[in-house]
C-alpha cells in the first residue's frame, strides 16, 4: 500500500526548470482532431480504411470504443496503425462512455441514429458541464429522437431508428465548431444528404471547420460551401489509407519553451500546409519576435528568450490560448488576448483557470469577457491546478521552465491527447 506522501507524488509533477538555452529535436504524436475525424469517416465507408500514424490517447481510444459499439471492426496493428472495417449496424440497447472527449460526445450521436435501439451517452463529470444543446436541437430538427434531462448537457439517449434522415437544418455553432462538424461528418450517410445553415454568432476555430470539409473531400464526399451554409451530398465514402499529421497544438508548448528560455528547437514532421489551428502558432511567434523557419528537417525555432508583448485575437485558434498566455507572462510588456469567450465551455473554464493559476504564481493576469489581460511580473513557485484539462498541464510546463518549484496537479490528464508529454518534455531538456 502506498503512503499518503507516495500517493500525493503520483498525482503531482514538479515541472523542470532550466537556466540553459534549449537545444533539441522533438517529434509530437498524431493530431487528435484529425485522428478522430478519420475514424468517423472510416466508420461511414463501406470498405476498410487503414489509418496510419494516428494519435494513441484516451480520447482516440474512446472514439474507437464508440465506433466498435456501432459494428465497426477495429484492428490495432503493431506500430500504432489502425484498420477499421464497418460491419452490420447493431440492434438493441447500448451505452457509450465519452469520458471527457468532446469529439466523441458530439461526432458520434448522429451515427448512433443509424442503429436500431437506444444508445445512452454519458461520461466524466467534466463532460456534463460542456454544452451540447445546439447539436441535440439540430438532431431533433432532422427527425432523430433524442431525450435528455432538459439541461442541454449529457447524459442523453439517442433512440436509433435504423437510419439517418437528412434535409435542411439550422445550428448555432457559436459555442463550438464541433456542432457544425458533427453534422457535416454525418452528411454522406444522411438520406438525401444534409444542408446546414448557421445561425447565432460566428463559430470559433474556423480551421477545424476547414479541416472537416477537407477530410470529407479526401474521403470522396461532395461538399458545397457558401457563406453561412454548407451542403454535403449523400454518397459512398472510400479512403483505403489515411496518414495523420503530427498534432501541431501539442507542439505549441515545445515551441513556447524555446521562446521563453532561448535556444534552438527543431520540430520534426511539421507539414508544409495544414488546416490544423496549431499551425497558426508560427504567426504568433513571429509577432512576439521569435524566429521560426520551415525547412527540410522540420520547423526550426530560435530565440534569445526575449518576447514582445502583443494584442492577439485568438478566436480561430482558442486551443493555443493556455500555452500562449503562459508564454506572455515572460514578455517585456503587457499583452491582451481577445476573441476566446468560448473557452469558458471547454474542459474547464479556461479563462478563469488561467487567470487564477497564473496570478497565484505572481503574474498579473485577469480574465475579461472574451479573453485575458496579462501584466508580466516576477513569478514564484507554487501549486498549479489543472482542472482535468490537458492544455493547462502544458501551460504549467512552460511556466515551470522559468520559475523553479512549480508543482503541477494531475499531470496524467495529458493522456487525453499526449500521454507521453512529461517524458518528451524532460527529454527536450536533456
Amino acid at each position: 500500500m502506498m503512503s499518503g506522501m507516495d500517493t500525493e507524488l503520483s498525482r503531482n509533477w514538479q515541472a523542470p526548470a532550466t537556466e540553459e538555452p534549449i537545444d533539441a529535436r522533438v517529434r509530437v504524436p498524431g493530431s487528435k482532431s484529425i485522428t478522430n475525424r478519420a475514424y468517423v469517416l472510416a466508420a461511414l465507408s463501406p470498405s476498410p480504411t487503414l489509418v496510419r500514424e494516428p494519435l494513441i490517447s484516451r480520447d482516440t481510444g474512446l472514439m474507437l470504443d464508440a465506433l466498435g459499439a456501432f459494428g465497426v471492426d477495429v484492428v490495432r496493428r503493431r506500430g500504432g496503425d489502425v484498420l477499421l472495417t464497418p460491419g452490420p449496424l447493431p440492434t438493441g440497447e447500448r451505452t457509450i462512455d465519452v469520458g471527457n472527449a468532446g469529439t466523441v460526445a458530439r461526432f458520434t450521436p448522429l451515427l448512433a441514429a443509424r442503429c436500431a435501439g437506444d444508445v445512452h451517452y454519458d461520461g466524466d463529470a467534466a463532460i456534463r458541464r460542456r454544452p451540447i444543446a445546439p447539436l441535440l436541437a439540430a438532431m431533433r430538427s432532422l427527425g432523430v429522437p433524442v431525450t435528455d434531462a432538459g439541461s442541454g448537457h449529457l447524459p442523453c439517449t439517442v433512440h436509433g431508428q435504423g437510419g439517418l434522415p437528412g434535409g435542411a437544418v439550422e445550428v448555432d455553432a457559436s459555442a463550438s465548431s464541433q456542432f457544425l462538424s458533427a453534422l457535416l461528418l454525418a452528411g454522406p450517410a444522411c438520406a438525401g444528404g444534409i444542408t446546414v445553415r448557421l445561425v447565432g454568432g460566428t463559430p470559433p476555430s474556423e480551421p477545424h471547420i476547414a479541416m472537416t470539409v477537407a477530410m470529407l473531400r479526401e474521403f470522396g464526399a461532395t461538399v458545397h460551401v457558401a457563406p453561412g451554409e454548407y451542403r454535403v451530398e449523400q454518397g459512398e465514402l472510400t479512403c483505403p489509407e489515411y496518414i495523420v499529421e503530427p498534432d501541431l497544438s501539442a507542439a505549441a508548448p515545445f515551441l513556447a519553451a524555446v521562446a521563453v528560455s532561448g535556444g534552438r528547437l527543431c520540430l520534426s514532421g511539421w507539414p508544409a500546409t495544414s488546416t490544423q489551428p496549431g499551425a497558426r502558432i508560427r504567426g504568433v511567434l513571429s509577432e512576439l519576435g521569435v524566429a521560426n523557419e520551415l525547412g527540410a528537417e522540420g520547423l526550426v525555432v530560435t530565440s534569445d528568450g526575449r518576447l514582445r508583448g502583443a494584442r492577439l485575437n485568438l478566436h480561430d485558434v482558442g486551443e493555443l490560448t493556455p500555452v500562449i498566455a503562459a508564454m506572455l507572462c515572460f514578455a517585456e510588456g503587457p499583452s491582451v488576448i481577445t476573441g476566446v469567450a468560448h473557452l469558458r465551455g471547454h474542459e474547464t473554464d479556461r479563462l478563469a483557470a488561467l487567470a487564477t493559476e497564473l496570478s497565484k504564481l505572481g503574474a498579473g493576469v485577469r480574465d475579461t469577457e472574451d479573453g485575458l489581460v496579462i501584466e508580466p511580473a516576477p513569478m514564484h513557485g507554487g501549486t498549479f491546478h489543472t482542472y482535468d484539462d490537458h492544455r493547462l498541464v502544458m501551460a504549467a510546463a512552460v511556466v515551470g521552465l522559468r520559475v523553479p518549484g512549480v508543482v503541477v496537479t494531475d499531470p496524467g490528464t495529458v493522456g487525453k491527447t499526449f500521454p507521453e508529454f512529461t517524458t518528451v518534455w524532460q527529454d527536450m531538456l536533456g
